[in-house]
């Protein structure tokens, strides 16, 4: 999109809040306060750093890594290494503890696996290394990046996450896996409960979105996991950002750690990504959406809203219309969750509408379109969620629906992004004609959003499903569940 005209602007909008959207807000609370102490850079004196300027891509043979691998790194289409690849793996391979920080999107999956698995090759042994990641979904694609690298050398990996069944993973457990990858809660359940089950042989840990992990309250689990593995190992620990939290973490679980950094910015996006915002009168916010979709027909979309309740909404709404939409959110099973990522990923469903369970971490390569719906309070999720396009040097674009109660949280991001986004070019008219046709599909959309409320009811989750709540909802947080 070139040169978009600029029309009236959030910029001149009143900034005042108005109380009747506080419960809708209220499910996820703001971040903001306590990102401001986050600092970008680490004061530990004996830390060393590997953050100058970036020499001349290199290939994966030349940082090191061996022929079988860069076979598999081939097949892949892996073609060159990604800027944090190229930093982090020769130090990781001269057998020091690495503190990774880069932005979503930069390939960090690759830049501890193939370490990793090198020195597997090299010393082969059962239960080798472990991944710790804050999300099922996370878990279950960084096992598939495992399975896939390490396909030619028969490697053998289980992913343990929450929401299955135990006795599966354990016997998964039991046959001795090269690589493990779990979320910590469930890793905890079977180092408590799995008869035979250890990890006193683990040579490699990694903490993978080191910062969510701590966000989302981890941090008594990974203390847990800490004591059950040997101090004679290496660490890894990759975030997006460097937290208090994260460097507290490092300074109990890092020897003499190596920090490699391609972020100079604590809310860096990418410079393919096209970044816009439409202000909208509120109770239009729906008929602006259904425009956008329709003027991005044939692509891949990512809707992100702030509750489950809307998330099913908006999806019904769209497939009202005849758009492929699927909804992602924490209140769907574990195999729903995976099977609407599956449907997105493969194109069966072009459009995907979710809260923050996909706005991290979760790599979909060929998102052409991120479309917030819902501002999100904080702005290191706005960060993660427009990150979900214009990934691996790819264009994208994201488009951020204003309303006037919008405004107070629209301003903190820009003034976290260090610039005003252009407003993105509409004709009310062309906007306009889509009503009707909303007003029709919200109706068919209420009166099915009563019946979800109303099977919801009858189960234990009764209430859930309502907009907001008083506390932070699983729709955003993806804690584990025995």
């Amino acid at each position: 999109m070139s040169g978009p005209k600029r029309q009236k602007t959030a910029h001149d909008a009143p900034a005042k809040r108005q109380n009747e959207e506080a419960e809708d807000s209220a499910s996820q609370s703001s971040h903001d306060a306590h990102t401001e102490e986050e600092s970008a850079t680490l004061d530990v004196a004996s830390t060393a750093d590997a953050t100058e300027a970036p020499e001349e891509p290199k290939t994966f043979k030349e940082l090191g890594i061996v022929d079988s691998l860069c076979e598999a790194c081939e097949s892949l289409n892996y073609k060159r290494p990604t800027a944090i690849q190229a930093k982090a793996i020769p130090v990781a391979l001269q057998g020091r503890d690495v503190i990774g920080l880069a932005e979503t999107g930069s390939g960090k999956t690759a830049a501890f696996a193939l370490p990793i698995l090198q020195a597997l090759l090299e010393k082969p042994q059962p239960l080798f290394g472990l991944v710790l990641a804050p999300t099922r979904e996370l878990a279950a694609q960084i096992g598939q990046s495992f399975e896939a690298l390490g396909a030619l050398i028969s490697l053998r990996c289980a992913v343990i996450v929450g929401g299955l069944d135990m006795v599966p993973q354990a016997i998964a457990l039991g046959k001795k896996p090269h690589i493990i990858v779990a979320t910590p809660g469930r890793l905890v359940d079977h180092l408590e409960k799995t008869k035979g089950f250890s990890l006193r042989s683990l040579k490699y840990l990694v903490m993978d979105e080191a910062d969510r992990l701590l966000d989302m309250d981890f941090g008594p689990s990974i203390d847990k996991i800490l004591k059950f593995i040997p101090r004679e190992r290496r660490t890894y620990l990759f975030s997006a950002t460097l937290s208090s939290k994260v460097e507290s973490l490092q300074r109990a679980s890092l020897r003499d750690p190596v920090r490699v950094s391609v972020s100079s910015s604590k809310y860096q996006t990418v410079s393919t990504l096209l970044q816009h915002y439409i202000l909208v009168p509120h109770k239009r916010k729906d008929t602006y959406l259904i425009y956008l979709v329709n003027e991005f027909a044939g692509k891949s979309i990512i809707i992100f809203t702030r509750t489950v309740f809307e998330t099913q909404r908006i999806a019904i709404l769209l497939r009202t219309l005849g758009f492929g939409a699927i909804p992602l959110h924490g209140q769907l099973s574990q195999s729903s969750r995976l099977g609407a990522l599956n449907k997105f990923k493969g194109g069966s469903r072009e459009i995907l509408v979710a809260t923050d369970v996909a706005a991290r971490g979760l790599d979909i390569p060929a998102v052409d379109v991120v479309l917030n719906l819902d501002l999100p309070q904080d702005s290191k999720t706005y960060i993660h969620r427009v990150g979900r396009t214009a990934r691996a040097g790819k264009s994208g674009i994201a488009i951020n629906i204003v309303t006037q109660y919008d405004v107070e949280i629209y301003q903190r991001i820009e003034a976290a992004l260090g610039k005003k986004l252009d407003a993105y070019p509409t004709e009310k008219e062309e906007v306009m004609a889509f009503q009707s046709r909303v007003e029709e599909a919200q109706r068919e959309a209420r009166i099915e959003m009563k019946a979800f409320l109303e099977n919801k009811g009858k189960g234990k989750g009764k209430g859930k499903a309502k907009a907001g709540g008083s506390k932070r909802r699983r729709d955003n947080m993806d804690e584990e569940e025995g």
